[in-house]
């Protein structure tokens, strides 16, 4: 403590002195100015930093699980400045005393890489009767670095620097308020509550210059017209805004062909880049002067939000129009005023409630690494069961046990490799959801169902909500221990309780005759135990293999405002709803993971969920994409809307393949709209054949490849052929998955994960890497044959089908006939494949072939072990390393690693050779061996 006396000394006599305490994990700094600054040790390179206004401290986490390290660090003064360094092995935290200001360096003695631009901000805020403070903390004022992660969302961003992100649970949008640099660090904010990254500002309502002019017409003919202040119908709520004659007599729907238009005039107040933001469903455009802007579509129940952003001048005024065909739907549009530049490119994050500025540095030698320390900060994503990697098939819904089982005896009849069937919701009856019983008369013998798919081969999942019905004996059981939340089915004294439209259009669901509904509060540990026994004891019992966890935002009422969303989702056991606005998904879904394990210790559950928040991948989750419309532009932004969320540090993300609801031209379609269709789900599925979790769900259209187009059609040829590939591709793709325990590896690669030196590679959100090898580039145009693909620099790329060699830091004309998506191999890839099978539970007697890519070194560790039970977590598994040498021009199979019960002693493994030029074909071999174990070094013939 001498040394910090002496930096102490160096603070001006004038001022206060500041204070610094050591503890066991990290320091205590009472700066100058500001409040105090405890910053905790966490890891070789991680570090958690927590501020608070009022010394309250922050509150429990539910993200992070590992706990401080004890003396695992030094400090050091700098003698001639106010700063206390604290130093780990590979890192260091350094906080100036004068201000509480923290930076970062990602090694001793390197250089900064991440600093608090200014201090911590804190206004005064409440939720549910009690004292918060809304917070808000800028770092990098002025950053040219890329930043990602963020979780999901459905805006068509890559990378956010300089962009806005509202974190706040959706149908189509998971919070996760976790932040990776191209600096190779990453920072998670520790806070529950909605969260904004970018503009601390909340987006308002567009104004105009002398309001909107607004005309609603029918037909032609004009039934309103009025100046509006704003353009807003976005919530439920709003429905008694409209004007007379335009809603149907119960208030629910709009009169038929209703178009509505708005012309206003914009006159900024400030120069620069003001950002917009259509929230709208149903068909929607806008224009600025007459230029437009957007053009999009979706489905009247679940609107969503449309960003554009337009450059305009002080003083000059512009002209804006929306034309909108309301169907029932939803819209708004709102704006924010422009950032100062250096301000606009920063890392800037701040949440509406919360006790204290609470966060994590976590730095890295590599994107890679940062994930790895997220994960050990909220923890290992366990290896799935190897079947949730094959083909799911789905749809909304089969409504009876024998549609299901006929689904599932077509595909083994025309052997289209399936693994996995599912059932999704409304099996049981009408009027008691949440009991977690079955309909008789619609499935009269569940278990059997189940066992039928198990001898053949398949698994089922099973669509579980938290959603209970008033009245039923789980909902009086769980209302017993105060585990529903009640505000969900009690209004407000001040609504119109007796009118029975408002009734039905406010608190009853879409279930003719409509249903109150509430969910039950994962925060009371006595309902989660409830639930979970519910569950298992009921649905449970009949042997399915996974919980499809649906609506878990929690979405118990959709369109309602965030206000009305918030009283209706408190008060929690944990405390209001606000400060836990985007955890429910977490406490839910680890909820019933550990109840799976406790009832089967040697199984892996799957769980697939709607939403998330970090450390969800603790959980065994797989995260779905929501309701996505069946549209090109909506299949675009599945893209970086995947890529971001896999840099969030959540591997296992899935996507309903052709999107989950479609525009009427399709449900009823010309042989044009026809032919649409067959292409947009086409190459959708191309795309899915190459996600983590491939799997084809939807409503109202059948999803199944023998119902979307007749056999020998290019849609059923593509669909075909890429479901047999991901087969073939079985023990590459299984090998990832391993990966992403072992390693904290990424199944869906940015290409700024492995090329960030290449700047191009920055902002490219429509390709990806699927694991070290591949190079996906999904066609999203209607009819188009080619796309341009830019292949990272650093390396060559050869097409995937000839076999082309194309060196990399180039864009080039990517042929893309219908049947196939651009796809390529970097060289040096190892890529094992398999035999043709009709499931992973067929054992794999058949031989593995290594297809080698020439052209430079690589590496692949084949991983296989049972791929159901958890005892990969006792050492049960083995490791094949294989390497090849290009300079030498030969592969070395290295000795195996580990081994398992039913491990194959002795294997066929047949290599190919892939130079320039040579066309795809998994059953050709160049040489074949036989291994046992043993060290083989087998060369390249000449």
């Amino acid at each position: 403590m001498k040394m910090l006396a002496l930096a102490l000394a160096a603070v001006s006599s004038v001022a206060p002195a500041p204070k610094v305490e050591r503890t066991e994990t990290g320091v205590i700094v009472t700066p100058v100015n500001g409040p105090a600054v405890q910053v905790q040790v966490y890891g070789d390179n991680i570090f958690r930093v927590t501020k608070s206004p009022n010394d309250a401290g922050a509150s429990p986490s539910l993200m992070v699980t590992a706990k401080p390290i004890a003396n695992a660090f030094t400090i050091k003064d700098e003698r001639t400045s106010p700063i206390v360094s604290i130093n780990t092995a590979r890192a260091s935290a350094e906080v100036d005393m004068r201000t509480g200001a923290v930076s970062f360096r990602n090694e001793r003695g390197g250089r900064v890489v991440l600093a608090e631009s200014g201090p911590a901000r804190f206004a005064p805020a409440s939720a549910g009767g009690q004292p918060f403070v809304a917070i808000t903390q800028q770092f990098n004022r002025g950053t040219d670095e890329g930043f990602y992660g963020l979780g999901q969302h459905q805006n068509g961003q890559m990378n956010y620097n300089g962009e806005d992100v509202e974190l706040a649970q959706h149908n189509m949008d998971v919070a996760v308020p976790f932040v990776v640099s191209t600096r190779n660090y990453g920072l998670l904010w520790d806070n529950d509550s909605i969260t904004r990254f970018g503009n601390p500002k909340p987006y308002a309502l567009a104004s105009a210059d002398d309001g909107w002019s607004a005309t609603y017409s029918a037909n032609g003919k004009v039934i309103a017209a009025r100046n509006e202040r704003a353009i807003n119908f976005q919530y439920l709520e709003s429905v008694k805004d409209w004007p007379a004659g335009t809603r149907t007599a119960d208030g629910s729907s709009n009169v038929p062909k209703l178009k509505v238009v708005w012309t206003g005039r914009i006159t900024p107040s400030s120069s620069g880049l003001h950002r917009f933001r259509l929230y709208s469903s149903s068909y929607a455009k806008l224009f600025v002067d007459d230029r437009e802007m957007l053009d999009r579509w979706r489905q009247n129940w679940n609107p969503w939000y449309h960003n554009f952003s337009v450059q305009l001048a002080r003083g000059t005024s512009h002209d804006v129009r929306v034309e909108w065909e309301p169907n029932g739907g939803y819209i708004a549009l709102l704006h924010n005023d422009p950032l100062p530049e250096p301000d606009r490119h920063s890392l800037t994050l701040s949440s509406e409630v919360g006790k204290a500025v609470d966060y994590y540095f976590v730095g890295g030698g590599s994107m890679d690494e940062v994930i790895a320390g997220y994960r050990q900060l909220t923890g290992k994503a366990p290896i799935m069961p190897k079947w949730a990697y094959g083909f799911w098939q789905s749809r909304q819904r089969y409504e009876t046990q024998d549609q299901l089982l006929s689904v599932l005896r077509e595909y083994r009849k025309r052997s289209l490799p399936l693994d996995n069937i599912v059932q999704d919701w409304n099996y049981w009856p009408q009027d008691q959801w949440g009991c977690q019983c079955f309909d008789q008369t619609r499935f009269p013998d569940p278990k059997a169902m189940v066992d039928e798919a198990h001898s053949s081969g398949a698994h089922v999942m099973i669509s579980v909500w938290a959603k209970y019905y008033p009245g039923i004996a789980n909902y009086k059981e769980l209302d017993a221990v105060g585990g529903i939340l009640r505000n969900m089915v009690t209004p407000r004294q001040d609504e119109p309780m007796g009118d029975p439209n408002y009734v039905h259009l406010m608190y009853r669901d879409w279930i003719a005759p409509g249903y109150q509904n509430a969910f039950y509060d994962p925060y009371n540990r006595a309902a989660r135990d409830i639930y979970a026994r519910q569950v298992l004891s009921g649905i449970g019992s009949r042997g399915f293999d996974a919980w499809w966890l649906d609506s878990d935002e929690p979405d118990f009422h959709s369109n309602l405002s965030i206000e009305e969303r918030t009283r209706r989702m408190g008060p929690t056991a944990a405390g209001p709803a606000a400060a836990f606005f985007n955890s429910y998904p977490l406490v839910h879904v680890e909820g019933l993971y550990d109840h799976l394990i406790a009832a089967r210790p040697d199984v892996r559950p799957f769980i697939l969920t709607r939403s998330g928040f970090g450390g969800i991948q603790r959980a065994g989750a797989a995260i779905w994409s929501g309701d996505v419309a069946s549209r090109w532009d909506n299949f675009r932004e599945q893209i970086s809307a995947g890529v971001n969320f896999s840099l969030s540090g959540l591997p296992n993300w899935s996507h309903d393949i052709g999107g989950y609801t479609m525009e009427d031209r399709f449900l009823k379609p010309k042989p044009a709209d026809l032919d649409e269709w067959r292409e947009l789900n086409t190459r959708w599925f191309q795309f899915g054949a190459f996600s983590p979790i491939f799997r084809s769900h939807g409503e109202n259209i059948s999803r199944e490849i023998f119902e979307m187009s007749p056999q020998g059609s290019p849609t059923y040829r593509s669909m075909v052929w890429y479901d047999r590939l991901r087969y073939r591709l079985m023990p590459y793709i299984y090998t990832l998955g391993a990966d992403t325990y072992f390693n904290d590896d990424t199944i869906m690669r940015a290409l700024v994960m492995d090329f960030a030196a290449d700047r191009k590679t920055w902002e490219i959100g429509d390709e990806y890497l699927f694991g070290p090898a591949f190079l996906a580039a999904p066609v999203t145009t209607y009819k188009a044959r080619g796309r341009k693909v830019y292949l990272p620099a650093g390396t060559s790329w050869y097409d995937f089908y000839t076999g082309k060699n194309v060196a990399g830091g180039q864009t080039i004309s990517a042929n893309a006939p219908y049947e196939r998506m651009p796809l390529f191999v970097r060289a040096g890839s190892i890529i094992p494949t398999g035999p043709a099978i009709q499931s992973t539970s067929e054992q794999a007697k058949g031989p593995v072939t290594l297809n080698v890519y020439t052209g430079a070194n690589g590496k692949f560790s084949l991983y296989e072990d049972d791929g159901v039970s958890r005892q990969y977590l006792k050492g049960q598994y083995s490791r094949i390393p294989l390497s090849y040498d290009e300079a030498a021009k030969s592969l070395t199979i290295g000795r195996r690693q580990g081994s398992w019960p039913g491990m194959m002693a002795k294997r066929t493994i047949r290599i190919r050779w892939i130079r320039p030029g040579r066309l795809l074909d998994l059953d050709a071999a160049d040489q074949v061996v036989t291994y046992r174990g043993a060290h083989i070094k087998i060369r390249a013939p000449r």
